[in-house]
């Protein structure tokens, strides 16, 4: 008989981590000891800048760093199949979004996993100083030698001589223990280079106007048909993502000369960040969000989060937007170049952008105002082909830029505007949903939508700070993601009147439609000029995307009110999964199981993961089980699996300890110790006998009084088409 545990092995044991002595001096030797067979390295953990610039020497051993450690989701197969489902208007799950407790339940990092990572990094003399919300990020600080010994890092100071900035930086990729390599995704903070830059663009010769000089709300909301959504915007709250902060003066004298009233703009402070009571530089890019989003939707509610500008800033911003939840729009008018940011920060944002659309919250990100070539204001230089970050994440929707031309407020024409940020990104793979005319290759390219945002045809925005004042002509794609962020309240309101799900993950349900035969009437297609190196053309481009809302027809078509996509059906049988954690990584959710059932005991290995269900086991009377239930469609096809490993003492074919399956009161199969094996075997069970009825799918372990039998369950799914 194999003893078994009902104790789970503790979740805090780490590998102690051995280092070289550091000495307290102004300079130091990098610890040797950190990096060896028994750590990791972290990939993508030293920022691009360190290649290009030039090194000064060591950072003082007392110098105070502030990181923020990334943990990494889990169960990711499971969550893309469950993304892909919200977004596909014939699943069942179309729209069903997910609690920011749900989702950490099914996906995020666990208890366990928070408290592994808090007692190393306690361990090594750092302070653990917050855990977001949704337990995907571990903030802590301490002294340059306290992170040197947790990370593996020697921290160098450097000039990078094209941008004349002097900043500090870990000279070779983090590395953590081997037991965490499981757990951490990554390490933020480790180099205070990469900064957010705003997506503000002027005309030349910009100047001060005593009144409103460019286009207003009446404008842009006539030409797109803002103003025929028979919406305000009433009920919704738009998030504004901002590493600056703005004065409420300025925005109540924008509504004033525009006549819009709406609900107060609050402000939520990230990391102590409090900007408001002296605005910096980027003031006007705080302001002009603001007052495009109020001039599209001005009943929506505005939560303006201000953060740090750092990577670690910005992370704790997107996990305190999903955590918080209250937002069902985010915009973003703020990048940095893919080439110049580090890659495990743009993972990690990803990660909570995924949690985002989960939860059904839409994000526009500006896709930056130096064309194809982003990085030239910044160290990679204008030869390098490159796309902006955050746009280019595949779970938000990047926004492009045109030139529009109005006859007083009705739509006359449009062309892509020549510095709009668009391309390839080297960073992310191309979504399963980015498909269409013109679009090609193997990574995600950019952008999904444009708006205007050629200062030559700008919006009025009234400023008035450090570097600007009175009523100014803006453009830039920073005013083309506000735009659609507007539009996405209009809609969202919209759909709750219609009692229809929230417009959530974006750019899946816009491709649906450009690619259907609503296109023309949804979009303008913006098919004449450029950028560098991509031309605007009929149908998708890398300058322009699909184009620009027709925003009463678009809304229709997303309604299901045309022959693109179509509201959830009743039945049906879109091909999909229909069990929730199928392989028990999210522990009991969505199943009803016997007291130590789903487990991670190192007693039996899983098929995959960590957890899976492990039935009897005990050599004596005893009976566990395990079910959950389900609703198949009517009309389908039904197909039960799951892996089982059955591990016997008993001998010969006897059956002394039985598995049975039921659905419902029906045994489907049944298995005993006769048919133990050294290994995982999948079974299979049709269960279309039972489509169009609501089913519980029941294992029955029962063992006999001596000899134990394990009946080890693992990886399920119930496949319908």
């Amino acid at each position: 008989m194999r003893p078994r545990s009902l104790a789970l092995a503790s979740a805090l044991a780490v590998l102690p981590l051995t280092a070289a002595s550091l000495c307290a001096t102004a300079a130091y030797a990098a610890p040797q000891a950190n990096v060896s067979a028994a750590r990791v390295a972290l990939p993508n953990t030293v920022t691009p800048a360190v290649a290009h610039s030039q090194k000064q020497g060591d950072v003082p051993a007392a110098q105070q760093i502030s990181v923020a450690v990334s943990l990494k989701l889990r169960n990711t197969a499971e969550l893309d199949t469950f993304l892909a489902a919200l977004s596909n208007p014939k699943s069942p799950q179309f729209g069903k979004y997910l609690t920011p407790a749900q989702f950490t339940a099914r996906f995020g990092p666990t208890q366990a996993d928070v408290a592994q990572v808090r007692s190393y990094l306690e361990e090594q003399g750092l302070k653990v100083t917050s855990v977001s919300a949704n337990r995907q990020v571990v903030n802590a600080s301490g002294t340059n030698e306290q992170i040197a010994k947790a990370f593996g890092t020697h921290e160098s100071r450097y000039v990078d001589k094209l941008e004349n900035k002097a900043f500090f930086a870990n000279d070779d990729a983090a590395s953590i223990p081997a037991s965490l390599s499981g757990v951490v995704q990554g390490v933020s903070g480790l180099n205070n280079k990469t900064v957010r830059t705003t997506r503000i663009a002027k005309p030349q010769n910009a100047a001060q106007h005593a009144t409103p000089s460019g286009f207003g709300p009446a404008q842009y909301n006539g030409a797109y048909n803002l103003n025929k959504m028979g919406t305000d915007g009433s009920g919704t709250t738009v998030a504004l993502w901002e590493f600056d902060g703005y004065s409420s003066s300025n925005l109540t004298t924008y509504d004033g000369q525009f006549g819009l009233t709406g609900p107060a703009v609050q402000t939520v402070s990230v990391d102590g960040a409090s900007y408001d009571s002296k605005p910096g530089e980027g003031q006007g890019e705080v302001e002009l969000d603001s007052e495009i989003v109020r001039g599209v939707a001005p009943k929506a509610q505005q939560l303006v989060y201000e953060a740090p500008n750092s990577d670690q800033g910005e992370i704790d911003m997107a996990a305190k937007i999903v955590s918080d939840n209250k937002a069902s729009v985010i915009s973003i008018s703020w990048g940095s170049c893919e080439p110049d940011t580090t890659a495990s920060s743009m993972t990690a944002i990803d990660n909570t952008f995924k949690q985002a659309a989960a939860q059904g919250i839409s994000i526009f990100s500006a896709s930056g105002d130096d064309g194809s070539r982003d990085c030239t204001r910044s160290t990679s230089g204008s030869s390098v082909k490159a796309v902006d970050f955050p746009a280019s994440s595949p779970h938000n929707t990047g926004v492009g830029g045109t030139n529009l031309k109005v006859s007083g407020s009705t739509y006359s024409s449009e062309s892509a505007w020549s510095t709009a940020g668009g391309g390839v990104s080297t960073q992310f793979s191309k979504p399963s949903w980015q498909t269409g005319t013109n679009v090609t290759g193997t990574m995600r390219t950019v952008p999904d939508v444009s708006s205007n945002a050629d200062p030559n045809s700008g919006f009025a925005i009234y400023t008035q700070g450090t570097s600007s004042a009175g009523w100014q002509v803006y453009g830039g794609t920073s005013a083309a993601a506000p735009l659609w962020s507007g539009y996405a309240a209009l809609f969202n309101q919209k759909a709750k009147a219609a009692g229809q799900a929230a417009l959530g993950e974006a750019s899946p349900k816009l491709y649906s439609v450009a690619n259907s035969s609503n296109y023309s009437s949804a979009f303008h297609d913006v098919s004449t000029g450029s950028n560098q190196d991509f031309p605007a053309k009929a149908g998708y481009d890398q300058v322009t995307g699909w184009g620009t809302p027709v925003a009463d027809q678009l809304s229709n078509a997303l309604l299901g009110g045309g022959s693109g996509t179509t509201p959830p059906p009743s039945g049906g049988c879109t091909t999909s999964q229909l069990l929730a954690n199928q392989g028990f990584e999210s522990g009991n959710t969505g199943w009803t199981a016997s007291s130590g059932v789903i487990t991670t005991d190192s007693g039996e290995a899983a098929h995959s993961g960590s957890y899976k269900a492990w039935l009897d086991g005990y050599g004596s009377a005893h009976t566990d089980s395990l079910s959950q239930t389900v609703s198949i469609p009517a009309g389908c096809k039904a197909s039960f699996s799951f892996w089982l490993h059955v591990d016997t003492a008993e001998t010969g074919s006897t059956a002394y300890d039985k598995l049975t399956v039921q659905a419902n009161s029906t045994t489907v199969a049944t298995y005993s110790n006769a048919d133990a094996a050294s290994g995982y075997v999948q079974k299979t069970i049709d269960l279309s006998a039972f489509a169009g009825q609501t089913v519980t799918l029941k294992f029955t372990g029962t063992e006999d009084s001596s000899l134990q039998t394990s009946f080890v369950i693992d990886d399920t799914a119930l496949n319908i088409s």
